[in-house]
């Protein structure tokens, strides 16, 4: 997206915003568009595509339904989000950029996720931004690998193929590794910080080789002189 599409962006949001820093900064101005309560989280349930307002709705417990209609009128006015055909909500293209925003601010709050789950909402979907993190852009050392999370809400399918890892709102097709358990244990197992006996403790089962996954965590390299 060219710079002038950018500037039409800040002028539509700032000729009506209603609350700004006030201050001639890029950050500053990032934050009078997203900085607001629910904003980013509204942002990343659209970053798996297009989603009807009750689907944001089951997406952002916690939300009431007069705020969330709020934030959404207001990332369409500035430009982060828009409609499909079917009127479906979407990121625009810039909205698209906030994706390494999520991914940086989730590296940075890693250590957060230590902490256990208690009483926090919590849906099998948003693991996607923790699987962007530990196994980020491209590595083609890393092993072809399928991984069955059953927690939360409904079954989810890492998938490790071509050097990339991501996540799927399905069940596994003859997985090679099933984690069962709560979220902040299937975590701690992602992450590599609980071994498979803390896991236990923690009420996490594993069922196939645990070795695959530490292999997908630190890949090592092909050994050329295989056929």
């Amino acid at each position: 997206m060219r710079f002038s599409t950018y500037k039409l962006y800040f002028v539509k949001c700032y000729r009506g915003r209603v609350r700004s820093y006030g201050q001639y900064c890029a950050l500053a101005r990032g934050l009078d568009v997203i900085g607001d309560r629910w904003t980013l989280l509204v942002v990343r349930e659209l970053l798996a595509g297009s989603r009807r307002y009750s689907e944001l709705l089951e997406g952002l417990p916690g939300i009431a339904t007069n705020l969330l209609a709020e934030r959404l009128r207001s990332l369409e006015e500035r430009g982060v989000v828009g409609r499909d055909a079917e009127g479906e909500y979407q990121l625009t293209e810039w909205g698209q950029g906030l994706s390494e925003v999520l991914y940086a601010v989730a590296r940075w709050a890693v250590p957060l996720m230590a902490e256990p789950v208690g009483d926090d909402a919590f849906r099998a979907s948003w693991l996607a931004l923790p699987v962007a993190v530990i196994w980020p852009a491209v590595d083609e050392r890393r092993p072809r690998m399928t991984i069955e999370i059953r927690t939360g809400n409904a079954p989810m399918t890492i998938e490790s193929r071509n050097g990339q890892v991501w996540v799927e709102p399905r069940p596994a097709r003859s997985p090679d590794l099933v984690l069962t358990g709560p979220a902040d244990g299937i975590v701690g197992v992602l992450t590599g910080a609980l071994d498979q006996t803390s896991a236990s403790d923690r009420g996490v089962s594993l069922q196939g080789d645990a070795d695959r996954l530490a292999q997908l965590r630190s890949p090592s390299a092909p050994d050329r002189h295989q056929p």
